[in-house]
């Protein structure tokens, strides 16, 4: 479970702005919140190596799959232009998979550096996909290609954001970092 500091930390600093918030993300105060929660999931993985459950994604995590393709089944012309799907829901799975065995981290340090490296490349997938874009948004919508390019950076920051605040090892969710390993959490780095 997060932390009522953490929380309240990541709070203020997205309220405040994203440049903040990302700084924070990678630095020193991320890694010393988040650090304990990937020391036990080392501490949990190195105890048993097949504790690991296969493999599963949901797409884009937070249910954007899932109100992504019930927004395209109850409005058949968005289909056309936006996909059935998200158009970056390849990356989501993609970071799922990085995610789900912790990207194979061999200690803590690694384990973090590795979450860092995740979330970017999630968040810079996103914006290649607004760029593999752009052509048909700007006809369809009579916008520029820059006006794609930041709501695309938008999205993508929001992502990256959403994933760096909710995606911590050992924190219950369903979407956190190393969720193919069972009852990791930070108070006994054991299982529940």
């Amino acid at each position: 479970m997060i932390s009522p500091k953490l929380a309240l930390v990541a709070l203020m600093l997205v309220t405040t702005n994203s440049a903040a918030a990302q700084d924070w993300t990678a630095g020193a105060v991320a890694q010393s919140l988040e650090g304990p929660a990937h020391e036990a999931l080392m501490a949990l993985i190195k105890r048993d190596t097949t504790v690991l459950a296969p493999f599963e994604t949901d797409g884009c995590s937070g249910g954007l799959s899932d109100t992504w393709k019930m927004v395209a089944t109850n409005y058949p012309n968005f289909v056309p232009v936006h996909q059935s799907k998200p158009p970056w829901e390849s990356c989501c799975v993609t970071h799922d998979r990085a995610y789900h065995n912790a990207a194979n981290a061999p200690d803590a340090a690694s384990s973090f550096a590795a979450r860092q490296v995740a979330d970017a490349a999630l968040r810079a997938c996103v914006i290649e996909t607004g760029e593999s874009r752009v052509t048909d948004l700007v006809q369809e919508y009579d916008v520029t290609p820059d006006q794609v390019a930041a709501a695309y950076d938008g999205i993508a920051q929001a992502m990256y954001l959403a994933v760096r605040f909710g995606g911590a090892p050992c924190s219950g969710l369903p979407w956190r970092w190393g969720y193919g390993y069972p009852g990791c959490t930070v108070l006994t780095g054991a299982f529940d």
